[in-house]
């Protein structure tokens, strides 16, 4: 069954429901693009606002404008500070700004079911993995030494990096 266009989609549920079992991998894995610097972290603000995705940014719980990425990484520091984003309605992403050097994001498996949540999931990697030119890596919820599947730079889609 193509997708739109006629493109397969990268992934199908049959091979990856394991991957999108909240019991297996914890309800929020971790979603992480190593080698990052504050200008990938803009180009990731940037991005949101191009794509036209709903987001919400906020410091300690108090809403506020999105600032510069430069800024947001600096209040990180001492903050508890998050940015959530809806690629689509239904499917949140949050993410966390620890650190320039990596990019680090949680989706919600529960909101990922099914060949459509596997396809919106590849989509945002792909999205975020073009726009950088970086790996996207998905792990299972602390445990991140381990992606078990990630947008690949060279092959320009995602795949599997595990076994299922």
């Amino acid at each position: 069954m193509a997708g739109q266009h006629g493109v397969m989609p990268d992934l199908l549920w049959d091979d990856v429901k394991n991957f999108f079992a909240p019991g297996l991998m914890g309800s929020l894995p971790d979603v992480r693009v190593p080698d990052t610097s504050v200008e990938d972290w803009q180009a990731v603000l940037d991005l949101v606002r191009s794509q036209g995705w709903s987001c919400e940014y906020s410091e300690d719980g108090a809403v506020a404008r999105l600032p510069r990425a430069a800024e947001m990484l600096a209040r990180g520091e001492g903050a508890d500070v998050v940015l959530r984003v809806w690629p689509v309605p239904g499917f949140l992403v949050i993410f966390r700004p620890y650190e320039s050097g990596s990019i680090d994001f949680d989706v919600d498996l529960r909101e990922l079911q099914g060949q459509h949540g596997v396809n919106v999931l590849c989509r945002l990697l792909r999205v975020i993995g073009r726009r950088l030119a970086k790996p996207v890596l998905l792990s299972p919820e602390s445990d991140p030494l381990h992606p078990v599947l990630g947008f690949g730079v060279e092959a320009d889609r995602v795949l599997l990096l595990a076994d299922p």
